[in-house]
């Protein structure tokens, strides 16, 4: 096993008087620290050569590297595992070769200060990525702490809030915790205006007024929900794909004819950190799947302009495939040999032609073959009648 040269050490608003005895220790033996300028100015009195981080940030991992046989300290806010540096290089550097030294999180430190419990709320990070990706964690009664991107975060979140009817939300804003100058501002979503420092936690308490929008993030969101032209996966069969499917958490979709995107959003909804790439040859509807994608929180949908299986070329391999519309044997053959093992495959059918193909590769591969069939109450006069969804096929199978 490799002797650790790399300490990735988590330090925080107290700067080196908060650091453990034997932390402490390290940061003063280093030859070469790495980080922030804030973090700099926290650690200042050790006397070491001084590097800021690298620009592009893609570049810390060579940085490190170069300077491998020296001791090495890389500064990280709180705790470098947790949304933090220490992952990213974690995933690129042998473990034998890093030591980590936690402080307190961000997270922790605002689950204090609200008298919240950990383990009844979600911890979220918009910092340096979209601000979108919240807005699938708004539900009624949740509690969110968020890392935020700067001091006009909390007034966007305010407005998501707001436009989906959590105006009434309570807001509050934590910064420089844990220090001399720790400052705190309160405030609701439908009437913050406060103006707050750079780096700051958030923490919201999701409060829903009678007509705020529902959005759950098991499957099944309600079709208007949904920018579209008519033509997409309704409710109730969208739900029974989905669960066919499996989304799982960083687990990765091709959605083939994604259309308005309603299948791919609701897979990036239903398990943290999935991932979806849209195959769609209409401008029109990309357009559509996009904004589907920022509005209901997911604006990491990945959209590719192009047919199937012409489009597959050069993606990175998926665990789930769904195809909405187009089945064919040279569609399956292309989109079942990149599935990964243990992969689902989903395809929906509602034309004959389509299900008559799905027929012959169903008596090719194996799989389960289902007809969906649904029908909505609507007005026929002054009374309700049944009126009946064109009746979806749908074949699903796991490659074992």
């Amino acid at each position: 096993m490799s002797t650790p040269w790399l300490h990735i050490v988590g330090i925080g608003e107290d700067g080196m008087d908060g650091l453990t005895p034997a932390t402490r220790a390290v940061v003063e033996a280093a030859e070469v620290i790495i980080g922030g300028e804030r973090h700099h100015a926290l650690s200042d009195a050790v006397t070491a050569e001084r590097i800021a981080w690298p620009s592009p940030f893609d570049a810390l991992i060579d940085l490190l590297t170069s300077h491998r046989g020296h001791r090495v300290v890389v500064l990280a806010t709180g705790d470098p595992l947790w949304f933090s540096v220490g992952a990213r290089i974690g995933r690129s550097i042998p473990a034998g070769e890093i030591l980590y030294h936690p402080q307190l999180s961000a997270f922790q430190l605002a689950s204090a200060r609200m008298g919240w419990s950990m383990a009844d709320l979600e911890t979220l990070t918009v910092h340096g990525r979209p601000v979108e990706q919240m807005i699938a964690f708004i539900q009624p009664d949740a509690r969110l702490l968020i890392l935020t991107t700067g001091a006009e975060t909390p007034g966007q979140i305010a407005r998501f809030l707001v436009d989906r009817g959590y105006g009434a939300s309570l807001m509050t804003v934590l910064a420089n915790m844990g220090g001399e100058k720790e400052l705190r501002f309160d405030g609701l979503a439908e009437s913050w205006d406060h103006e707050v420092p750079a780096f700051n936690t958030l923490a919201v308490e999701c409060i829903a007024a009678p007509e705020a929008a529902l959005m759950p993030r098991v499957p099944g969101l309600a079709d208007d929900l949904f920018v579209s032209d008519g033509t997409m996966t309704k409710r109730e069969v969208r739900a029974v794909t989905l669960a066919k499917l499996m989304p799982m958490r960083g687990a990765l979709l091709w959605d083939v004819g994604t259309g308005c995107g309603s299948v791919a959003v609701e897979w990036m909804r239903g398990a943290r950190y999935a991932r979806a790439i849209g195959i769609e040859p209409r401008a029109d509807r990309r357009d559509m799947a996009a904004q589907n994608a920022l509005a209901l929180g997911v604006p990491g949908l990945r959209l590719v302009e192009g047919t199937a299986p012409e489009a597959f070329a050069g993606l990175e391999r998926p665990d789930a495939v769904f195809i909405g519309g187009g089945l064919s044997e040279a569609v399956f053959d292309a989109a079942w040999a990149q599935l990964k093992p243990l992969g689902r495959l989903v395809a929906n059918a509602v034309t004959i032609e389509s299900e008559q193909a799905m027929l012959a590769l169903r008596e090719k591969h194996g799989g389960e073959l289902a007809k969906i069939q649904v029908a909505r109450a609507e007005a026929v006069g002054r009374l309700s009648g049944w009126k009946p969804a064109m009746a979806v096929t749908q074949w699903s199978l796991v490659k074992r």
